[in-house]
This record gives structure tokens, C-alpha cells and sequence, in this order.
């Protein structure tokens, strides 16, 4: 009888075991990450689906900032991954990066986190599971340095809002288009002059990671800045 009991429970834990790898494996099943060993950072403070700002540092990201009037230059979104913490970004290529690391590649390590207004009432986890099942269309991806509005290739705030909007119903902000930014200050003009030569494309749909820090429907829940 006790041979029995013991068999028994060391099925039990494969079970289990195993429905706990299935899942994690169904979220991204090709993510290099899926055994990190990524800190718990801020994990009394950030959720499932919180979305993350930086200011990055380089020309491009410097560009960004002064066509959109904002010291962000990137964003992402966090994740819960097999209980631990990353941000689901567009970079080249598209990926998740562990919650840490992410910030020490942002200026002075400064980030802003905002959350959905009522999320608990709206991110529910099917919601969020949608949202990283959808994720996964775009996961491996180039950046899109021609901020082309397709999903061949794929931008930051780009990627944010098209997650919200297909996998949660969720429109952050309108979009725009590039003509509606600073064009004219003379490092925006270089970086679209190195892009796109004469022919630029002023009417492109656009959504920038100010549109999305601006949004009326986020709540801001942590500032280092």
C-alpha cells in the first residue's frame, strides 16, 4: 500500500510539473529566457501588462524626443513569464528582456511605469493571455527604423498600441501621422533625410511612446525620474 502511495505521488508531481512547463512553453515557446533567472524587481509595485519608459541614448532616440516633445524615447511591455519579470520590446530584434537588464540600458537607469485605469477589472487573465498569445506574432521580428505602419516590421510604441488594440480591444491614443511631429528641428531632419532621402513619408500612421505616456486611460504607478 505504501509502495502504491509513493508511486501515486510522484506521479502527481509530474503532472503538475509538467502542466506548469506547457504553460510557460505556450506563452513564448522560443524564448531564450524562459529559464532565467531574472530578478522579482519592483514586484510589489509592477503587474501583468504594465506598460514601461525610457529614454534611450543615441541619435534616433534623441530625434524621437524632440519630433514628439518628450523626454521617452522607448517603451515596452511587462510580463510575467514563468515568475519572472521581463519587457516585451521592439529592438532588433523584437524581444523579451529581463526587467532589469531593460533598465540599465535607459538613461541614468530611469523609467517610468503607467497601468491601464481599472485594470483589474479589464486585464483579467484571459485578457492577458491574449495579449502575450498575440505577442508571439511578433516576436523575433526586425525593427522598423522607417516607422512603416505594417507588421513586417515592427516599432516600440508601434508594437504597445497594436497589442492593446488586437488582443485586449484597447485603443490608447489615436494615431497620427509623421507630419504632425517637430520635423523641422535640424537633428530630426538628418535622421529622416538618412531614412527616406527627399521622398518622406509625411502622411505614414504614426504612434509614438509620447502618445502612449500621455494616454488618458493610464495611471502612473512608479517614476525614477
Amino acid at each position: 500500500m505504501k509502495k502504491q502511495k509513493y508511486i501515486f505521488l510522484i506521479i502527481t508531481f509530474l503532472l503538475s510539473f509538467g502542466c506548469a512547463l506547457f504553460v510557460a512553453m505556450k506563452v513564448f515557446p522560443n524564448n531564450p529566457f524562459s529559464d532565467s533567472k531574472a530578478k522579482k524587481t519592483s514586484a510589489d509595485k509592477i503587474q501583468d501588462g504594465d506598460i514601461i519608459f525610457q529614454t534611450s541614448q543615441s541619435p534616433q532616440c534623441e530625434a524621437v524626443r524632440i519630433a514628439t516633445n518628450s523626454k521617452f524615447s522607448h517603451c515596452g511591455i511587462i510580463y510575467n513569464i514563468n515568475g519572472n519579470w521581463f519587457v516585451f520590446e521592439a529592438v532588433q530584434p523584437v524581444k523579451l528582456t529581463p526587467f532589469d537588464e531593460w533598465i540599465q540600458h535607459g538613461k541614468d537607469n530611469k523609467y517610468v511605469v503607467k497601468r491601464l485605469k481599472n485594470s483589474e477589472k479589464i486585464l483579467t487573465p484571459n485578457v492577458l493571455e491574449k495579449m502575450k498569445d498575440y505577442s508571439q506574432k511578433f516576436d523575433g521580428k526586425e525593427y522598423d527604423a522607417y516607422f512603416e505602419w505594417t507588421d513586417n516590421r515592427i516599432y516600440c510604441s508601434e508594437l504597445v498600441w497594436k497589442i492593446y488594440k488586437n488582443a485586449a480591444g484597447i485603443e490608447l491614443s489615436k494615431l497620427r501621422e509623421l507630419k504632425d511631429f517637430n520635423l523641422k528641428d535640424p537633428r530630426v531632419e538628418k535622421i529622416l533625410k538618412e531614412r527616406y532621402g527627399n521622398e518622406i513619408p509625411l502622411e505614414e500612421k504614426v504612434v509614438a511612446p509620447s502618445d502612449l505616456s500621455d494616454s488618458e486611460l493610464l495611471k502612473t504607478v512608479i517614476d525614477t525620474y
